[in-house]
């Protein structure tokens, strides 16, 4: 254990020494910002996963997180009796499903208020305690809740008048998310606690890789934090091109830019809806991505009957996973499952090993279960392209398109940094 840990430490400086190998400007890096975040990072990990007050926190989270799905089944029992009513519920219903009293739940607080509260203030006192800009600090934490393009969305009046190089962190910064609404259905499958350490994990780790892949210097000036909408947010009048010097005119701005306020019931159903297209989307791209590496694998195995996706991505990825602290055996099988992770999505992976990852090691499982627990993977890449285009000018959205090799970097990184950190105090 004691070699493991050591490699498990070295892999930690490994991997931030590689964001420094690829930073654009190493000269710029804001070191002292960047051990701030680091140390900050060691203590959650330690209080969230080796103290008792952490641990009963994260698992009380964790069960508020069951109590609502299973609230949530009352309704799809209600509609669908034989999906619900069964020895064993199938993926779609155990962990899609609920999705639809999560998503809506989440809206509602945005709504009213409590969300956008929480993000903005926790955002600044993060700001405040690493020395990072203050709408970068923000939108760590706005993604937290809220997910990557939805983010993107309701931040669109900063982005716009943002520099093309904050953008671009912006877009670095987005591959490293999950949306606090879907951390239900990662539940059913995953270990609960080891899942919501992840996700403020990955808020430090995000900011943390940013800053050395693409530090940016930003003026007092130039850094603004404006109000925010629901996840269903929609495209608002934001012709501005005035440079806010200041919060209050940014939010001026923004409340100038924003239609009026739309009707609970109106804002309710069209969360709902939303809901119903995620669930879609995702069971879509479950389908897909498990029915294309199945036929890899076939075409594959025509070639070398020892040929398949697994094994290449374990010889790919096997490198990073022993630096995680595993013997050969276990950085194979753990580098098979990230690097399908990173091709397909986190579902895919989940939906696999969900029901034997209670028999797994400790340090296995937490390394595992952080890993998976963001939306790094080569079709977030496209859906944060997408999203930026719908916002910022050609000039920005190019320089983000000439960038994707930066954007899969910083979501792997982040990925690696949040799983060797958790993994320190696992074993």
């Amino acid at each position: 254990m004691v070699f493991n840990l050591v490699v498990n430490i070295i892999g930690i400086v490994v991997f931030i020494a590689i964001a420094y190998l690829f930073s654009k400007q190493k000269h710029a890096i804001h070191w002292r910002s960047v051990g701030i975040m680091l140390v900050l990072e060691v203590i959650l990990a330690w209080f969230l996963t080796g103290s008792q007050v952490g641990v009963d926190a994260v698992k009380a989270a964790a069960d508020g997180f069951t109590w609502l799905v299973d609230v949530s089944y009352d309704g799809i029992g209600f509609a669908l009796a034989s999906w619900v009513n069964v020895k064993q519920m199938d993926f779609v219903t155990s962990s899609l499903l609920p999705i639809l009293l999560i998503v809506p739940l989440f809206d509602i607080l945005t709504y009213i208020g409590v969300l956008p509260w929480i993000i903005k203030w926790v955002g600044r006192g993060l700001a405040y305690i690493t020395g990072q800009p203050k709408f970068e600090s923000f939108f760590v934490v706005e993604m937290m809740f809220l997910g990557n393009t939805e983010a993107l969305a309701v931040s669109q009046l900063q982005l716009k008048q943002m520099k093309a190089q904050r953008n671009l962190t912006i877009a670095m910064m987005s591959m490293s998310c999950v949306t606090a609404s879907i951390l239900g259905a990662y539940i059913q499958m995953m270990p609960g606690q080891f899942i919501l350490t992840a996700v403020p994990m990955n808020v430090l780790n995000a900011a943390i890789i940013a800053a050395i892949l693409n530090p940016v210097e930003v003026k007092p000036e130039e850094d603004t934090i404006a109000k925010i909408g629901g996840s269903n947010a929609v495209e608002e009048n934001t012709a501005t091109t005035e440079t806010s010097g200041s919060e209050e005119l940014a939010d001026e701005q923004v409340k100038a830019a924003k239609p009026a306020r739309e009707p609970f019931f109106s804002f309710l159903g069209d969360s709902i809806l939303g809901a119903g297209k995620l669930i879609l989307i995702i069971a879509a791209n479950v389908i897909a991505f498990v029915a294309l590496a199945k036929l890899i694998d076939k075409l594959l195995g025509l070639i070398n009957s020892n040929l398949s996706l697994e094994n290449i991505f374990g010889i790919v990825m096997f490198p990073f996973a022993w630096l995680l602290g595993f013997n050969a055996h276990d950085a194979f099988q753990m580098a098979s499952y990230m690097g399908t992770k990173l091709v397909t999505n986190e579902f895919v992976v989940m939906g696999e090993v969900t029901s034997k990852v209670s028999g797994f090691e400790p340090h296995f499982k937490a390394v595992l279960t952080v890993f998976l627990t963001s939306f790094a993977n080569f079709s977030t890449v496209g859906m944060i392209i997408g999203a930026f285009k719908g916002i910022v000018n050609r000039e920005k959205n190019d320089l983000i398109s000439r960038n994707v090799g930066y954007m899969l970097l910083s979501g792997i990184l982040v990925s690696l940094l949040s799983s060797g950190v958790v993994g320190l105090f696992v074993w």
